[in-house]
Parts: structure tokens; C-alpha cells; sequence
């Protein structure tokens, strides 16, 4: 599907990742609050059996995860869903590394630093779309 044709009254699904749940639901409810249809999931592997069955336009997704992280289940989601934008987000001082880790692999994904403002990450994926 191409997102830059599709009708803007139509909301927009993200999928969430982020094993701190409380994270993952206040996300969730914020975007559900602001024109976005948003899941949440709590880790990197329910987030690609959720991309399968509910497949997202945008992937928003912690770095850090315990098991699969973001990074490897943005690369896998992004494998199955070529048109999903991946955002991933990290307080963690490793991401810069695990950037170039993704970069070399050949994506190019956004990324935020946490913890990010509500209205910096409503502006940055409605500019994504």
C-alpha cells in the first residue's frame, strides 16, 4: 500500500513495541487520542506476529528489548512489510552502535531519543506520512 496516497481520513496503524509496558500503553493511548489506529506489544517477537496479522504502516519500537529487540524486529517487519516506516526509540547509550549495526545491514531507520515528547513524536510521524 502506498501511504503517501492513502486518505488522510483513514487513520493511520502503528504497532508499538516496548517492554516497559507502561511505555507501550501510554504511547498507545496517546496516538489512539490523536487520529492514529495504535496496538502495543511488550516485546520484538509478539511484535512480528502482530505486524503478520495486523500488518502497520509505522513500526515504533523501544531498541532495548530483552529477547528480540527492536532493531532485529524492525529489520524482520520490515522484510515482510516493505512499506512500513520504522521509528525506534532509546535512552540507552548503546543505540549510536546498534545504529550503524542496522545501517550496515542495509536500513535506514529513524530514530528518537527517550524519552521523547508527546508532540515531538506526533509531529515526526505525521511527517513521516
Amino acid at each position: 500500500m502506498d501511504v503517501s496516497s492513502a486518505d488522510p481520513t483513514i487513520p493511520r496503524k502503528v504497532l508499538i513495541a516496548d517492554d516497559e509496558r507502561v511505555i507501550a500503553d501510554t504511547l498507545r493511548t496517546i496516538l489512539n487520542q490523536n487520529g492514529f489506529e495504535a496496538i502495543a506489544v511488550y516485546d520484538g517477537q509478539e511484535a512480528i506476529e502482530a505486524a503478520r496479522a495486523w500488518p502497520p504502516e509505522i513500526f515504533l519500537s523501544d531498541v532495548v528489548m530483552p529477547g528480540l529487540n527492536g532493531i532485529e524486529a524492525a529489520i524482520r517487519i520490515s522484510k515482510m512489510i516493505p512499506a512500513c516506516h520504522v521509528v525506534l526509540f532509546s535512552g540507552n547509550i548503546g543505540t549510536p552502535d546498534l545504529r550503524r549495526e542496522a545501517a550496515l545491514l542495509g536500513n535506514d531507520f529513524d530514530f528518537l531519543q527517550k524519552p521523547v515528547h508527546p508532540d515531538e513524536l506526533l509531529a515526526h510521524l505525521r511527517a513521516i506520512l
